[in-house]
């Protein structure tokens, strides 16, 4: 497996330098440049060349026979792993993330190819159901036979904080391919040289398997050219996102001005509350404390599942509470963040809260040149509600405790708060009727609803919700993590009367690919 980086634009089977403005990927620790390679972004023909090989190749590509598709996506995973040291060497430097936590990303992004290999074989996702005709019934019905195919061609947007599991070959790029759907790839500026690596092992998957040129792209530009003409393109049907508000609702402002708009699918700001149940603050307010700081922090507090809000009921519990916390947030060590202009973002955002007359400072973390200061504040809910933007996310190791009078004032809160990724529950057997009372309200606010440990880590599987209401994401109505993320890019299809030899396999009346059907209302007896 080669390792070897040039800068190139992936434009399906072909490697080309880039034409537009040049730039470096920059070493996260130390700020610096990193000499080789130098990228060049693409231009407006290379996007139009993208993205008609991916026109073209849909057809051919959505149609594969499922276990074709599913070994070319085995075939990927098993090419990024082969790029071994030199993949978790360059992207520790871009990113300033540790080896084991790479390590870990690497593993997940490979395992995750491999899970929606598995669901591909099964036909799961192409939810097939025939109704028979009924021509007896007056008046008659037809005969009626429904399947979800692929959108059309998806353009993915790199997320900085993961540089692989939401990169190149991420969970967008994975649920996308296992939908059958061709996909061009807007790489992160904060990590090319990962990016091409891992581009280069899916464009050479590509070719093993004797697909289509046109199944995968990958782009390059350090500005937002590329982005936004990849989103109105006519051939792209979808896109998948992950990062800032501002730029998740600029793409869905394109895609939504386009003459025929397309949905995006963007993952963009959570502060992911948890709450103190007073039983469980009596019992363990210290371990807790600790807990949460340790959540808040963890990889320098850049995870979109960071517990940005901790909302507690006053009293003598949650003093001890802060004071702990405040103890924990203190203790923690300057962190490298991902980026320059990220680690701007982030003391811009807790400048502002500091500066704010409403908040107190519990507490602030070592502080280094370059490094991010782990910071502790505090809020009156009643001040919350008054101004929410208090409550809103600044993403790094940062999080706001919220001092609730009472319940009603909890409630207030859980009301008026934005929608989220996560909602955490801290709660013991005695909070049980509290717990009841409040998830009517937390089931509306929330994706993903937690008791008993915090919201950073998302594990990838069949149950899984990385989704929520809008801001967290622009359509809750779905997932970017687990197999249901593949929903995103299917749509569904009826066939009326049409004769069985016409049929898509999974439709015909012998279901010679053993699909899981719904046979007139009811699971099919094989």
């Amino acid at each position: 497996m080669t390792t070897t980086l040039t800068g190139e634009l992936l434009i399906g089977a072909q490697a080309k330098r880039g034409e537009g403005a040049a730039f470096q990927a920059i070493d996260a620790a130390s700020n610096t440049p990193i000499a080789q390679p130098v990228f060049h972004g693409a231009r407006q023909g290379d996007v139009e060349r993208a993205c008609e090989l991916a026109d073209d190749a849909f057809d051919a590509y959505r149609t594969l026979p499922a276990e074709q598709r599913a070994q070319f996506l085995d075939d990927c995973a098993a090419r990024i792993e082969a790029l071994g040291e030199p993949l978790i060497e360059r992207a520790m430097a871009e990113s300033g993330l540790p080896r084991a936590r790479l390590e870990g990303e690497r593993a997940r992004t490979a395992n995750q190819l491999r899970m929606f290999a598995m669901l591909v074989r099964s036909g799961d996702a192409l939810d097939v159901r025939i109704e028979p005709a009924l021509p007896e019934r007056q008046p008659p019905r037809t005969d009626l036979r429904f399947w979800r195919i692929g959108v059309g061609p998806v353009a993915v947007f790199g997320a900085s904080n993961f540089p692989l599991a939401f990169s190149v070959a991420g969970g967008d790029t994975a649920s996308a391919l296992a939908a059958g759907c061709p996909v061009v790839v807007k790489a992160h500026p904060a990590h090319p040289g990962t990016s091409e690596l891992v581009g280069r092992a899916i464009q050479q998957a590509v070719a093993a398997a004797g697909l289509p040129e046109g199944v995968f792209s990958l782009l390059f530009d350090a500005g937002h050219e590329v982005g936004s003409a990849l989103v109105q393109h006519p051939a792209i049907r979808a896109v998948g996102f992950t990062g800032s508000r501002a730029g998740g609702l600029a793409l869905v402002k394109l895609a939504a001005a386009r003459s025929e708009p397309i949905p995006v699918y963007a993952e963009m700001s959570s502060v992911n509350p948890n709450l103190l149940m007073p039983g469980a603050l009596a019992a363990r307010g210290e371990t807790l404390a600790r807990d949460y700081a340790a959540s808040t922090t963890l990889g320098c507090g850049q995870f979109c599942t960071n517990p940005g809000l901790m909302l507690g009921l006053a009293g003598a519990d949650f003093e001890a509470f802060a004071t702990n916390a405040a103890r924990e947030f203190s203790a923690a060590a300057a962190g490298v963040m991902l980026t320059p202009g990220i680690l701007r973002a982030y003391e811009h955002g807790i400048g502002r809260l500091v500066e704010h007359p409403k908040v107190t400072t519990l507490a602030r973390g070592a502080a280094a040149p370059g490094r991010a200061q782990a910071a502790l504040l505090r809020v009156s809910a009643s001040d919350l509600l008054a101004d929410a933007s208090l409550g809103e996310e600044v993403f790094g190791p940062s999080s706001v405790l919220v001092e609730c009078a009472d319940e009603a004032e909890l409630r207030a809160v859980l009301r008026h708060i934005e929608g989220q990724l996560t909602i955490t529950l801290h709660a013991d057997a005695a909070d049980g009727d509290l717990v009841r009372a409040l998830l009517p309200l937390i089931e509306r606010k929330a994706g993903r609803l937690l008791a008993n440990g915090f919201p950073t880590g998302v594990e990838v599987c069949d149950a899984m919700v990385h989704g929520g209401p809008f801001p967290s994401t622009s359509d809750g109505r779905s997932t970017s993590v687990g197999t249901a993320a593949i929903e995103r890019f299917l749509r569904p299809v009826c066939y009326q009367n049409l004769a069985d030899g016409w049929l898509p396999d999974a439709l015909r009346d012998a279901n010679p690919l053993h699909v899981k059907r719904r046979f007139a209302g009811r699971p099919e007896v094989a």
